[in-house]
């Protein structure tokens, strides 16, 4: 609300609110994230996007320039210049710009509200299970007091319109019968790993592929630290082999000249998983193509990219079963549409009897959201 004064008849008075105009910085901030994410975090590339959307769009003024902007950044603490090492020893260095950690962490906020909408901090933050008893999260429901409930359950309200009830008004006495408390529920913990597929393919056919894939992991990050802090994600990716990587260099991830290695994904996720202590893990899998790489007991890696091998497959649908002995269940999302995939999706998915989501990228993110939500109820 803009204005408000007060009344004494009527008491407040609040005039329509009118919402403030966006900054100059703010305007073009939010096109520099998304450039940002295509570049890879190459903010000399986003650069120079930004000038060319400028001759196309008129996104600078004679008030507000690009060198504005980039003052703007460094001076809110977005950006850092960082001397080349190879020049520094000759001291004719340059300074070339690197993000800081705070716009690291802005690109992860805005792919969570570009993917998910603006969402709300909460407290504790886990997920809700069915099962009834000595939790943390009230669930609206009430009961009687038992012997042992924590006192801060008690419903004060219930409790002395239940003491009026028995004893009346008169005589008014609170006793532990009448005591009602709020029925609460546990809240599971959940361990993810998220395995992203950074093969050649995810930037052939001339479609980006990977960009959205980042997109995604960068908000379930963001989701997952602020409505589920006791919840952990990490974050691998697999080409020709697999690799963990960091939650701060999401920005930075590029595909590689790379074959899809699935096992060795599946097999550092389940490695990963073993270590949790929590009985609540998932794994989920973006990727766009068929498996077509394994390493061999020698170390040395088998390929094949025509077809699916079914030696290559054979050695994901055991991954796929050993997943499920471990009770972890693998949501595969295959960002590919092409008619043998699906055989193979549903052949893995059968194994590990998991979930599988043949989708384009439009829906990807609402869609990993809506399945975090539902797996994280599964059990306790």
């Amino acid at each position: 609300m803009n204005n408000k004064e007060f009344n004494f008849q009527k008491g407040y008075i609040f005039s329509k609110h009118i919402p403030e105009e966006m900054s100059h910085f703010d305007r073009v901030f939010d096109v520099f994230k998304d450039l940002l994410t295509h570049t890879s975090g190459d903010i000399e590339e986003a650069f120079e996007w930004l000038d060319m959307l400028d001759q196309e769009y008129d996104i600078f003024t004679d008030e507000y320039t690009l060198e504005d902007f980039e003052e703007d950044l460094r001076k809110r603490g977005y950006i850092r210049e960082e001397i080349d090492e190879e020049d520094g020893n000759t001291g004719t260095g340059r300074g070339k710009n690197v993000l800081t950690p705070k716009l690291e962490s802005a690109l992860r906020e805005y792919a969570l509200d570009q993917i998910f909408g603006k969402l709300k901090k909460s407290g504790i933050g886990n997920h809700r299970t069915s099962k009834t008893g000595i939790g943390d999260e009230k669930d609206g429901d009430h009961r009687s007091f038992q012997y042992g409930d924590d006192l801060s359950l008690v419903n004060m309200t219930e409790s002395l319109k239940n003491a009026q009830v028995n004893n009346g008004i008169g005589d008014l006495q609170l006793t532990e019968d009448d005591l009602i408390v709020e029925e609460t529920r546990h809240k599971a913990q959940m361990s993810t790993v998220l395995m992203i597929d950074i093969s050649h393919s995810m930037i052939l056919y001339g479609e980006d592929r990977i960009t959205p894939a980042k997109k995604v992991a960068m908000a379930l990050v963001e989701l997952i630290h602020r409505k589920y802090p006791k919840d952990s994600i990490d974050i691998i990716v697999f080409g020709n082999e697999a690799w963990p990587i960091k939650i701060k260099d999401l920005p930075y991830l590029k595909v590689g000249p790379y074959h899809t290695n699935t096992v060795a994904g599946l097999e550092l996720a389940m490695d990963i998983l073993r270590r949790k202590r929590n009985t609540n893990k998932q794994i989920f899998m973006i990727t766009d193509g068929k498996p077509s790489c394994i390493q061999l007991p020698t170390g040395e890696f088998y390929m094949n990219s025509v077809g699916l091998d079914q030696m290559i497959v054979s050695q994901c649908l055991n991954r796929a079963a050993q997943a499920r002995k471990l009770k972890i269940p693998i949501t595969t999302f295959m960002i590919a549409q092409d008619p043998y995939l699906r055989k193979f999706v549903e052949e893995f998915t059968e194994q590990n009897q998991g979930k599988a989501f043949l989708t384009g990228l439009s829906g990807l993110g609402q869609m990993i959201f809506e399945d975090y939500e539902k797996n994280r109820k599964r059990r306790i």
